[in-house]
This record gives C-alpha cells, sequence and structure tokens, in this order.
C-alpha cells in the first residue's frame, strides 16, 4: 500500500476528474488516499477516500493565490507521502520545494494555462502576452524538475513531453457507470429540446446560442452551471432568446444525466480561443455517453472526433445562423439523430471512457514508484 496526497487550493472536493475519477480509482487498487482541499467543509472520509480540510480559503484570488499554497506546503512537508498529486498551477511552487528522495511529485495539468491567460478578463489585455510567456516558462522550469507531468489533453502532453519525457495525457472521459441505464430513446419521447451542461461564460459561447434559439423560436434549451458574474447572467436574461431557456443552475452529477435523458442533441459551441481548440471538452463526451447527437465547434481537432464517429455535426460557434441551421436540420430528421447518438455512445463504451484513463493513471504511478 501506498501513501498517495492529492492536493488543490482551487477545485471543490467532489471534483469530477479530482475525486470521483482520480482518487477513487487509485484508492480502488488498494492505496491510501487523502485529498487535501481547503474550503471550510470540514474533514470526512468518502468512497476509500480520506478527504482533509485546511480550511476556508482567503475571499479574494490575489490573497488565494498569495498564501493558499504557504498553507498547502506547511502541511505536505510533514506527511508521509510517497506520491504528492497536485492539481493547480498555483501548488508549482509547492511541489518544487517539496522535492525528495523519499517522495514523489506529480503535477496535474487541466488546461493549457499559458494559452488560458489570453483570455482571461482580470488581466489587462496590455499584460496578458507578457504574462503568459512568463508563466510558460516558470511552469516548465518546475515541470522538468517532478517526476511525472498528468496532462487532461494529448496537445498540452505533446508540450510537456519537451519538457518532462514522463509526461502523459489523461483524458477527462466519461465513467461509463453514470450512463449505464436503459436505452434512453426508449426511455423518453425525442423532443425539440437541447442542453448545454458547464459554465455559462461568454468565451463559452452563449450569447451566440441564445440568439440561435431567437431565430429557432421552437427549441428549448436546457441549461445548467454557474455564470461568469452576476452582469453576464443579467445581460443573457435580458436577451429574446431567454425566454426559450430552461436555467437549472447549479446542479449535481445526477441532475445532469436527468437533463440529459430528456434532451435530443448536447451544444459545445465554444469560441475560438487559444486555450479552447485544442481542449477536449467534458461535455462533448458525455453527450455522446447519454446517447445524444453534438453540434460542436468547427475546431479540427473537434471535426475529426465528430467525423469519425459519425455522431454530429460542426458549426462555425460565432454564428448564430449556423448554428440555428444545425439544430433545425438535426431536429427534423429524427433517424438521422438517433443514429449518431447511438454511433457516439458505441464510440464511448469501446474508446473514450474513464475506465482506460484509470488504467494510464495506475501505470504512471507505478512508473513513478519504480
Amino acid at each position: 500500500m501506498h501513501k498517495v496526497f492529492v492536493a488543490t487550493t482551487v477545485h471543490g472536493r467532489y471534483d469530477v476528474r479530482i475525486f470521483l475519477k482520480q482518487c477513487r480509482s487509485i484508492a480502488s487498487h488498494g492505496n491510501d488516499v487523502t485529498l487535501v482541499v481547503q474550503d471550510g467543509k470540514g474533514n470526512e472520509s468518502r468512497e476509500g477516500v480520506k478527504i482533509l480540510d485546511l480550511g476556508t480559503p482567503p475571499a479574494d484570488r490575489i490573497r488565494r493565490i498569495i498564501f493558499s499554497p504557504w498553507r498547502m506546503y506547511r502541511f505536505l512537508q510533514a506527511v508521509p507521502a510517497d506520491i504528492i498529486h497536485f492539481h493547480d498551477p498555483e501548488l508549482l511552487p509547492v511541489g518544487f520545494l517539496l522535492r525528495s528522495n523519499k517522495r514523489h511529485l506529480i503535477y496535474d495539468s487541466h488546461e493549457d494555462f499559458p494559452r488560458q491567460v489570453l483570455s482571461k478578463h482580470w488581466i489587462h489585455p496590455v499584460l496578458r502576452k507578457s504574462v503568459s510567456i512568463l508563466f510558460e516558462l516558470f511552469e516548465n522550469f518546475i515541470a522538468k524538475r517532478l517526476d511525472a507531468v498528468v496532462c487532461a489533453t494529448p496537445f498540452i502532453a505533446k508540450r510537456f513531453k519537451r519538457i518532462n519525457p514522463n509526461s502523459i495525457d489523461i483524458n477527462n472521459f466519461p465513467m461509463l457507470e453514470e450512463f449505464q441505464t436503459p436505452d434512453r430513446q426508449q426511455k423518453q419521447p425525442f423532443s425539440r429540446t437541447i442542453c448545454y451542461i458547464g459554465a455559462m461564460t461568454r468565451e463559452r459561447g452563449i450569447t451566440e446560442l441564445l440568439e440561435a434559439l431567437e431565430i429557432l423560436q421552437d427549441v428549448t434549451l436546457i441549461a445548467c452551471g454557474p455564470f461568469e458574474s452576476q452582469a453576464y447572467a443579467d445581460e443573457l436574461m435580458a436577451m429574446p432568446g431567454w425566454k426559450f431557456v430552461d436555467y437549472r443552475g447549479v446542479v449535481g452529477r445526477v441532475e445532469v444525466v436527468d437533463i440529459l435523458e430528456c434532451s435530443s442533441i448536447g451544444m459545445v459551441t465554444l469560441l475560438p480561443t487559444p486555450n479552447q481548440i485544442d481542449s477536449l471538452p467534458i461535455k462533448m463526451f458525455e453527450y455522446m455517453a447519454a446517447g445524444l447527437t453534438i453540434i460542436a465547434s468547427d475546431f479540427p481537432l473537434w471535426r475529426r472526433i465528430v467525423e469519425e464517429n459519425n455522431c454530429g455535426r460542426c458549426v462555425d460557434p460565432s454564428s448564430p445562423g449556423d448554428i440555428a441551421e444545425a439544430i433545425a436540420n438535426l431536429l427534423s430528421n429524427e433517424a438521422l439523430c438517433r443514429d449518431m447518438g447511438n454511433t457516439g455512445k458505441e464510440a464511448i463504451a469501446n474508446r473514450y471512457n474513464w475506465i482506460n484513463e484509470a488504467e494510464k493513471l495506475l501505470e504512471i504511478y507505478r512508473k513513478v514508484l519504480k
């Protein structure tokens, strides 16, 4: 049995990638797993994983970035860990300081952060490129000195392999057990209902999606997830297309599956920001796992997935007219929609699933421990 400490100062204790997928998989193979968070909700044990809370995080972003890593370092430097697996860019200095022969350090890169910086609204536009370059140099310097880098997409892994050969993509693919329900097309009648699961942000194309609903007039969008700000929420709710939205708020995993069960099409029309073009959004694969047809942004990587599996259509995400046309064409052909949903579901069962990714994660652990 190996002692594994998984650390995050940004994500919630039940984060899908960190807790539901990685921690549970590591624990199920006989390891002693402790997830260290800071959310002020207290300690607990859940599904074979100990959750340790370092307390309520600072209220503002700058204070969190400065003080949370120090709090995490003070705790982790005293623990008897075989592996410390940390998940946030702000914890990179902690990983660097914790290097020793007695513990192995793994950095989990969820995003291509240097490219993500280029669209961060809280960084002044004049400074974004410089911050991006400096952070990439900083991230590369530390990643090179760690035991391994786990990456959320092949694109990120390719970048890190140049720095650290022990880098691997562990994709955020669906857990099959969440979607092992009777055939959704027999449970629910085909309807003019589409869905969007995820953060309601400008860069994820929500404004253009609502404009498409205004064009269509007779399609309902079920949406769930947090708004990027109250100002953006107010802006969306003032749009004519909002009257076609059934907004469910921030929901749990069971509610997400319920939403997918009563929808015919899953929407993933993110705008072409540098960080998103080469991403692999979990919502796209969850739509496929639930047997939904997908409408996705026409990015080369996404187009290849959609076309290879014949599971949907790709559109220009900045064009409400293009989005509306794709929705109308698919909803007018129920048989085609069902066939695409079925082929997408088969692709998840055979290839894009967490069972395959969990084995890759366990293999990198074995490699590091050797």
